[in-house]
């Protein structure tokens, strides 16, 4: 009779260890299921964006338009007088403009005198420190891009191009 009270508990024991095991392998398979499933949808992401960029990439090429240059004609203008000089200072200016493409130029081309005057009326009011600063040829820049769009409008300048800029 000893041995048949042993025999009882030890099933008891068996099942109560079976099932811990089915418990941690279901916690187990959860688990992993749940990080392939993280897994999976990170990779699918990934490929995705990655698909997207290279649709992104292969436009930009075909939409990519020639850019056409017109030359100002060379100007020589007088700056404004720092205070208490006596010699007169010249600044040269050989421009050339920037646009998208030839049709534009054919726009642009009656208008030149217009852009010469603009350009003539505002770097005649400069003075030599302007040029000096840090950032002058910068700002000079931006602003005769400012005053051509305003003369040529509709038409439309993408940059001014300085070849040559001296001043005496």
């Amino acid at each position: 009779m000893a041995k048949k009270p042993k025999k009882a508990p030890a099933p008891e024991a068996e099942g109560e260890e079976g099932a811990a095991p089915a418990g941690g392998a279901r916690k187990k398979l959860i688990v992993i299921g749940a990080a392939l499933l993280l897994a999976a949808g990170g990779g699918g992401g990934f490929l995705l964006m990655r698909s997207r960029a290279a649709h992104a990439e292969k436009p930009a090429p075909e939409q990519k338009l020639p850019v056409a240059f017109m030359d100002v004609r060379e100007m020589t203008m007088n700056l404004m007088p720092e205070p208490g000089q006596t010699q007169p200072r010249f600044v040269r200016l050989k421009v050339a403009l920037e646009v998208r493409d030839s049709k534009v130029v054919t726009e642009i081309q009656p208008l030149m005198p217009r852009v010469e005057d603009t350009f003539q009326g505002f770097v005649r009011e400069l003075r030599v420190g302007d040029f000096e600063a840090a950032g002058g040829t910068y700002r000079l820049r931006e602003e005769l891009l400012r005053r051509v769009n305003v003369a040529v409008y509709p038409a439309k300048v993408d940059a001014v191009l300085f070849k040559d800029f001296t001043i005496q």
